[in-house]
């Protein structure tokens, strides 16, 4: 028998109610403040999403799927960025990213209950409140889609890349060769495993397990590099690693989008906090922004010395993958390319919540498919072996990175609560908030606008000389 759920805790689910049922209304129903102290059943069709099954998390489960969703594969990346665009604006594009998002995901976990009585799950639900049932689903979802399957899409290349890197330490040219297609094929088969538990309650191991493994690579990465840039004799070149203006200009438009992959965390948010309970006296954003905290103080402490260091011992002849760049010591690693496998393995569960939430959503309401074991064995294989044959496919890691960045991070991520947040708190013209939001909003869409255009050109380049299903080593950027 379903436990019963108060007022609080009902999810705003209007446009995904099939026709002649009921959708949950947007009026808040009695107690102070819209708040009912009575329980009510919950919909039966509610109990099995995977977002809003549970709700009992503390804080640190918010904090440790937040650095799930963060750090990842952006941060090996990132001091291939800093090569693109040099050391002043490296920097401070890298720390201003940092605020801006810290600002606007602020604004995500305080409109999660913006309405009184109501919750927005997730971040569709939000942008339907903000801007009408139907425009906030054409608005919202195609960006969350993009980027959190694209993001799916760039883990299962990274797990393979790394797995293939530390095969070729572990074996040291004594082992034959395997193609980067079989290890992704490999990565992939952990998740046709995983992608079976429920809800995001069940990933938590997987997600406490991810953290403590980008901790240690993050770590890695730049006490080798520190290391050995201090034994280097040759003199680093910092001049950026494009030798014609096409290739800077693109460069650098490539390396926006690098950095703004690292920061895609606000397309779960909403999610994660669901998973939180809330009453009128402990609403459910002071532990989830407790956990946002603590979880963007871990961010900086990866990011920052992953990106300086790892610039300053290499300078412009860092590859995509830094990792990548290290090669001793060897057991080394091969420990840090298996840690970045088990964290990219949480990132991937992470980001596929929602997805397998809304397409278990669809089947169900619209389809009238049964909710259990059966839909999820389905549903959920397909959409893995979607993902794996498209990493296959197109193995572009640092193009896929910065191209999704800008066309779809940015504004999710950057500028879209903010837009939201002035459509629903109307703050008073010319004020803070009004000037602060705006800034935001430009600022993310130049960034959206701009650094695909430096991606696409990246990936036409190599898509040259590319063979399809066949080994990719990458290529130099001109």
């Amino acid at each position: 028998m379903a436990h019963a759920r108060t007022r609080d805790d009902q999810p705003a689910t209007v446009a995904l109610a099939p026709k002649g049922r009921r959708a949950t209304s947007d009026a808040p129903t009695g107690g102070e403040g819209g708040w009912s102290g009575q329980d009510e059943k919950p919909a039966a069709d509610d109990d099995w999403l995977p977002v809003n099954a549970r709700r009992n998390a503390k804080w640190w489960y918010a904090a440790f799927h937040n650095v799930t969703a963060m750090v990842g594969a952006g941060v090996l990346t990132l001091p291939y960025a800093m090569s693109e665009l040099g050391w002043g604006v490296g920097v401070t594009v890298l720390v201003l990213s940092w605020v801006i998002t810290v600002y606007t995901l602020w604004q995500m976990v305080e409109m999660h209950e913006c309405v009184p009585g109501k919750r927005f799950d997730r971040y569709h639900e939000l942008g339907q409140h903000a801007f009408s049932e139907k425009l906030g689903l054409w608005i919202v979802v195609p960006q969350q889609l993009v980027v959190e399957v694209g993001l799916n899409i760039v883990y299962m290349i990274t797990g393979g890349q790394s797995l293939q890197k530390f095969h070729d330490v572990v074996c040291h040219g004594r082992c034959r060769r395997i193609k980067l297609p079989y290890f992704i094929m490999v990565f992939a088969s952990v998740h046709f495993v995983l992608s079976q538990l429920p809800d995001f309650h069940s990933i938590s191991s997987v997600s406490l397990a991810a953290d403590v493994m980008s901790v240690g690579y993050s770590a890695i990465a730049w006490t080798t590099s520190a290391a050995q840039g201090k034994e280097a004799e040759a003199e680093v070149d910092y001049s950026l690693r494009a030798t014609t203006t096409p290739g800077k200009v693109f460069g650098f438009l490539g390396a926006l989008g690098e950095v703004a992959f690292t920061y895609a965390g606000h397309n779960v948010v909403l999610e994660i906090q669901a998973t939180i309970s809330s009453t009128p006296g402990k609403p459910s954003k002071k532990p989830m922004w407790k956990g946002v905290i603590v979880a963007y103080v871990v961010i900086a402490a990866c990011y920052l010395p992953v990106t300086l260091v790892g610039y300053w011992t290499f300078g412009n002849g860092v590859d995509e993958n830094i990792l990548i760049t290290l090669n001793r010591p060897r057991w080394l690693i091969a420990a840090a390319n298996m840690m970045v496998v088990v964290h990219v393995v949480g990132s991937y569960q992470v980001y596929a919540m929602p997805v397998f939430d809304m397409i278990e959503t669809v089947l169900v309401r619209k389809y009238w498919f049964t909710p259990g074991f059966r839909l999820r064995l389905i549903a959920r294989t397909v959409y893995v072996a979607l993902t794996m044959f498209v990493a296959i496919t197109f193995p572009f890691f640092s193009e896929l990175l910065s191209f999704f960045g800008g066309f779809a991070y940015a504004p999710t991520s950057y500028f879209l609560p903010c837009i939201m947040w002035l459509i629903i708190y109307k703050p008073r013209r010319f004020s803070l908030s009004w000037l602060t939001n705006w800034i935001c909003i430009v600022i993310g869409v130049l960034l959206m606008v701009l650094s695909p255009i430096g991606g696409l050109r990246q990936m036409i380049l190599k898509i040259k000389t590319y063979k399809f299903y066949q080994d990719y080593s990458g290529l130099s950027h001109n």
